[in-house]
């Protein structure tokens, strides 16, 4: 890896060489980075990824970790860890209530925060573990809801460090997918984002929340896993699709298809990325056998797989 881009990224935030990413994915697997910076705030954050660009690298984001899925082998290239959390004060703009976010504070954790302070509009987010850069990438959702609802606008910052501004309609976002995802935008990254609130009841908005917790603890399994690992098809969930593949329960390895919720995929310890990617590939083989549909995962690959 280049000694000048790991000097030059030094004088912006710590550097680490060979970083093991199975310590930053929720998924608890992969193989190492060959540079990993954690950016603290916005400026840490857009510098690392300019730099990375301008050295003409592969750069890698990564905001809680829990919608990725890395490789064995590591990756090639930059890993930025983005824990720009900031969190401003919600502002009233003429039409209501908005809050601005750095990319890399967890969307559960701002829910909670604007419950606890009385604000309302995103108290469906409270179980979404993924950064808001995440949710922008992935126009993220829960309960009928989903991130295009409440965007005011996105800040990014393109690989010349030119930093604009979007909006949900300027972004695409759509079921899971955005322009950032589809590629159609280029090289960006998400620096921050403006949200649209309500004015509530706190104790109201936090009784809410308990209601959404405890429907996520009997629905959804604990332990090391990302999240839905398959998008629904239109007809029906994807875990439907799993159940009448059979694979409930099913493991490979030390992977294993969630007794609880059969769309989740749990690394029950030592679990490697290829047991997961067999899982992956064995699913989709017997739907695909079995009735046609082709599903596609919602987890992001990312790294050298065998």
């Amino acid at each position: 890896m280049n000694d000048e881009l790991s000097a030059e990224l030094s004088r912006i935030a710590p550097v680490m060489r060979d970083e093991p990413l199975s310590r930053h994915v929720t998924f608890g697997v992969g193989g190492p980075a060959d540079l990993f910076v954690s950016a603290k705030n916005e400026e840490q954050l857009r510098g690392a990824f300019v730099t990375g660009q301008r050295h003409g690298v592969p750069v890698y984001i990564f905001g809680a970790g829990s919608n990725v899925l890395v490789g064995d082998g590591g990756i090639r290239g930059l890993v930025i860890d983005n824990q720009h959390a900031a969190i401003g004060e919600p502002w009233e703009n003429g039409v209501g209530p908005r809050v601005s976010a750095g990319s890399g504070l967890s969307f559960a954790t701002l829910a909670r925060r604007l419950a606890n302070a009385g604000y309302g509009g995103v108290e469906w987010a409270c179980g979404i573990p993924g950064s808001l850069g995440g949710a922008v990438v992935t126009n993220a959702g829960a309960y009928g809801h989903s991130l295009r609802d409440v965007l005011i606008i996105a800040r990014l910052t393109d690989a010349g460090g030119e930093v604009s501004e979007f909006s949900a309609d300027d972004l695409e976002l759509d079921y899971r997918k955005s322009a950032l995802a589809t590629g159609t935008m280029g090289e960006s990254a998400v620096l921050s984002v403006d949200v649209r609130l309500q004015k509530g009841d706190a104790a109201g908005l936090k009784q809410t929340i308990r209601r959404y917790d405890e429907q996520r603890k009997s629905a959804q399994p604990t332990g090391q896993n990302c999240g839905s690992v398959f998008k629904n098809p239109p007809d029906k969930a994807a875990w439907e699709y799993v159940d009448g593949a059979g694979l409930r329960g099913h493991r490979i390895g030390n992977a294993q298809f969630s007794e609880l919720h059969s769309n989740f995929i749990l690394n029950l310890g030592g679990a490697t990325a290829k047991d997961i990617t067999l899982l992956i590939e064995l699913a989709q083989e017997k739907i695909r056998a079995q009735t046609g549909v082709e599903m596609t995962p919602e987890v992001a690959f990312v790294g050298e797989f065998e």
